[in-house]
């Protein structure tokens, strides 16, 4: 079989910030909602298995349909703020869908959905809570959905839903939490829902319920801001003939309603079994275990940072607290909700900052669990990202306000190689917008601020990326100069730099615990660094405060918040560039990697520079702008710039809008990896490649090029808002060219350099990402690997014809695909 042009190597997302949005099915995969698109993540490959992109909007529920048999679930509804629902079908290892339910005029906040038969023939029914203050019932049979009944609500919010059959009834019984502090209870007779009962008990908004069967009966699990948990039983009620007394009795305790199916009415109680008081903030989510072995269990997420697993004493039936996890450190909230595997050996909560939290069981107790290493990504729009010099893994900033690091992990008991976070250099306090790499392990990032932040890796990161990555130690601390390097880094109270922390200022863990505080200021120290040993990945409350890194310079000189960055292959020099809606803010300022004092400033452009990149070979800056124009500046091949006060780069060339092919903002442009060519890219959707006209040989430093465009324009069929030249040559010796859309495709073209590119025969479109890779909104930004190969998989059998680019998003994703080369 041939080999795909385009493989899928890595998805970093994260869980949208919304209590509903993760499940955990019986297949053991898990799904969740990351901006509008719907993940499905395998936990035991740590793996991103596919994406499932149809919502226009925010997914805020995602729920896996339940099956009344044990088998793994094939079907998935996700709910989201374009006020639609959407069921997904599996079939092959591939989703697709099946259904859209469209009526609610508000955001779908929680969605629950059952088999109505054990066979799953006469329909699926599906329960949906929106920010219409209405609960709508829907019923897909045969991938055709009708809206049979809405219940409204008035000015209130239903929070969460849930649905099942009633025992020896098979009839469907719906349960609704709210924003009044109530659960409200729906028996489906003739066709409508018909409230049955609410139930009274909580002092503030109902966050969670859902339901189980056990031993015969079904168990309600309730969760409220109170900060309580609440069990309900509804079971089958004994019929007691003639004693009306007994009956009354009854209910001064019982909650008591009749159900009529086929003819015959059956009577059900519903009591409160027992109230779980062990969280210490609002409980956002509650999930039960599957019965197994007849036990039960119910696990709870709370904003305390906390999930708690609760069960019955066997002895007396009295439900106790039996296991605690999280406590999680850093500058967080606490859990939005949490999941339980199927087999119970895993659970997982997803945070406040969208990050997903797992502890593994002990398999020799039942009582210990520790942290497993899991997916993590950004929480908002991706900005900007950067491969670092000799490829092996990509860093990236975005408007969450972190810099990230991604690398492959090398386990020696799996042949296969998986992506993951293992440092956040930088958590800030302004949304970041751009960052270049100078050199292997320091980098500059600019934010919705006037300062540039210059980081260099600390030696227990460097120490810590060799044991995970397999590199060698010897040669990292070689290229970072291991002598002057710090130990880590710490943030001071309040502040917005990473401070260094040197061997001697590490303070002990015991020491840290036992400290009172004696002042005011005490309590809002700064958050301790503690060096860490690791062999994987490490877990978010790690990342969250023990990876940073120590901030070595800050660079002023622009007059608002900065835009784009660019450093030279040398190592030498960074341009920047800022926001600007005037000639005077817009110039190009040039600083010394080596000294970081500012070398120069480039006027030209009229409004903003949105892109910088210097030629492979350092000779030339290419900036492109808002005011639709590039300009081409070019180095003075000299004695280091330092050792000269003349300007280390002149304007070489330039358009104006008289001259520029372009007609609306340039977004993005890129080198060839020869320097021979640069490539720009704009909302007008046009793709241009310029180049030299004629022969530079004789001519003056200073003297006027005519540089032109060395292509025919393509129109790419939606705003081009990123581009990037792959360093390698195609077999053909044709360009690869990767266009980023607007619409979050990624086009791949091939560019041939023909003398006459008038006939349009130079470009030829070679793939194009599907709907599972594509991203879900704009395409921010796209790198080629600086070299061939996949990073982390690099031997002497490896295939030459691999080559990867990695893309950020505004959906919050960064992916990195591996192309086939040999086949496009």
């Amino acid at each position: 079989m041939a080999a795909p042009l385009i493989e899928t190597c890595y998805v970093a997302c994260c869980a949208n910030r919304t209590p509903n949005v993760l499940s955990w099915g019986r297949s053991g995969l898990i799904a969740f909602g990351t901006c509008n698109s719907v993940a499905v993540y395998d936990p035991q490959e740590i793996v991103i298995v596919t994406v499932l992109n149809g919502h226009k909007g925010r997914v805020n529920a995602v729920q896996w349909v339940h099956r009344n048999d044990s088998g793994p679930e094939t079907e998935l509804v996700s709910g989201g703020s374009d006020n639609r629902l959407i069921v997904w079908k599996a079939q092959d290892g591939r989703f697709s869908q099946s259904a859209q339910c469209c009526g609610h005029s508000g955001p779908v906040s929680a969605v629950d959905s059952i088999h109505l038969d054990p066979e799953g023939t006469t329909g699926l029914l599906i329960a949906s809570a929106a920010s219409d203050s209405t609960v709508k019932v829907w019923l897909n049979r045969d991938n055709d959905v009708d809206c049979i009944q809405t219940i409204s609500f008035g000015s209130g919010f239903m929070m969460d839903v849930s649905l099942t059959l009633l025992p020896g009834s098979r009839v469907p019984i719906l349960a609704c939490g709210g924003d009044d502090a109530r659960v409200y209870l729906y028996v489906q007779q003739d066709g409508k829902f018909v409230k049955v009962h609410s139930l009274h008990g909580h002092e503030d908004w109902v966050r969670g319920v859902e339901w189980v069967t056990w031993d015969g009966d079904i168990l309600l699990a309730s969760c409220a801001q109170d900060c309580l948990i609440r069990i309900w039983k509804v079971f089958a009620k004994e019929e007691h003939v003639g004693d009306v007394q007994d009956v009354d009795a009854i209910k001064l305790t019982e909650d008591v309603f009749e159900v009529k199916k086929n003819g015959s009415s059956i009577r059900f109680a519903v009591t409160l079994e027992t109230v779980l008081a062990g969280h210490e903030n609002w409980v956002y989510g509650v999930h039960w275990q599957p019965p197994s072995g007849g036990s039960v269990a119910l696990l709870s997420a709370s904003m305390d940072k906390t999930m708690i697993l609760w069960g019955p004493e066997e002895a007396s039936g009295v439900w106790l607290e039996q296991v605690r996890v999280g406590e999680v450190g850093g500058n967080t909230l606490g859990f939005y909700g949490c999941q339980m595997s199927p087999d119970g050996s895993m659970i997982m909560a997803h945070a406040f900052h969208g990050a997903l939290h797992l502890w593994h069981r002990d398999p020799d107790n039942e009582r210990e669990w520790s942290p497993g290493v899991v997916i993590s990504g950004h929480f908002s729009s991706v900005q900007d990202l950067s491969w670092d010099p000799d490829g092996e893994f990509v860093l990236s900033v975005g408007s969450d306000q972190t810099t990230r690091l991604f690398t492959p992990w090398r386990r020696k008991e799996r042949a296969k190689v998986t992506w993951h976070e293992v440092s956040r250099p930088q958590i800030h306090g302004y949304d970041m917008q751009c960052l270049a790499t100078v050199g292997r392990f320091q980098f500059v990032s600019g934010a919705d601020e006037k300062v540039l932040r210059v980081f260099r890796a600390p030696r227990n990161f460097v120490e810590n990326f060799s044991h995970i990555t397999g590199a060698s130690l010897d040669k990292l601390l070689a290229s970072s100069d291991a002598a002057n390097l710090p130990e880590g880094a710490s943030t001071p109270a309040l502040g917005l730099s990473n401070k260094a922390v040197f061997q001697g200022d590490l303070v002990p863990q015991n020491q840290e615990e036992e400290e009172g505080f004696n002042s005011v200021s005490d309590q809002y120290s700064e958050s301790y660094f503690h060096p860490l040993t690791l062999t994987e990945p490490p877990p978010e409350d790690h990342l969250l405060q023990n990876t940073l890194w120590p901030e070595v310079q800050k660079l002023y000189g622009h007059g608002f918040e900065m835009f784009c960055l660019a450093s030279d292959g040398r190592r030498t020099v960074v341009a920047s560039a800022c926001k600007a809606s005037k000639a005077e803010h817009a110039a190009i300022l040039l600083w010394s990697a080596c000294s970081w004092r500012q070398l120069q400033a480039l006027p030209l452009h009229s409004l903003t520079v949105t892109q910088l990149s210097f030629s492979p070979d350092s000779r030339f800056l290419l900036a492109v702008s808002r005011d639709r124009t590039w300009s081409l500046w070019r180095r003075r091949d000299a004695a280091p710039v330092e050792q000269s006060e003349e300007p280390a780069f002149s304007l070489h060339a330039h358009t104006t809008k008289s001259t520029s092919v372009h007609t609306r903002i340039i977004w993005s442009c890129d080198w060839s990896g020869d320097s021979r060519f640069f490539v720009t890219s704009s909302r007008d959707k046009k793709v241009i490649v310029w180049g030299e006209c004629g022969s530079t040989e004789g001519v003056e430093e200073n003297s006027p090029v005519a540089v032109a465009p060395c292509s025919s324009v393509l129109d790419v069929g939606d705003s081009a808002t990123s581009i990037s030249v792959c360093p390698v040559l195609c077999p053909d010796h044709s360009y690869l060219v990767a266009v980023g859309l607007e619409n979050g495709k990624i086009l791949f073209y091939k560019w041939r350099h023909l003398k006459d590119p008038s006939s349009g025969d130079d470009w030829t479109k070679c793939a194009e990402t599907d709907d599972s890779q594509s991203h879900a909104l704009t395409v921010r930004r796209l790198r080629w690997r600086p070299r061939a190969g996949r990073a982390g998989q690099e031997s002497g059998g490896e295939p030459c014809g691999w080559v990867q680019l990695a893309s950020a998003g505004a959906d919050h994703a960064i992916k990195v695909f591996t192309v086939n080369r040999l086949a496009l």
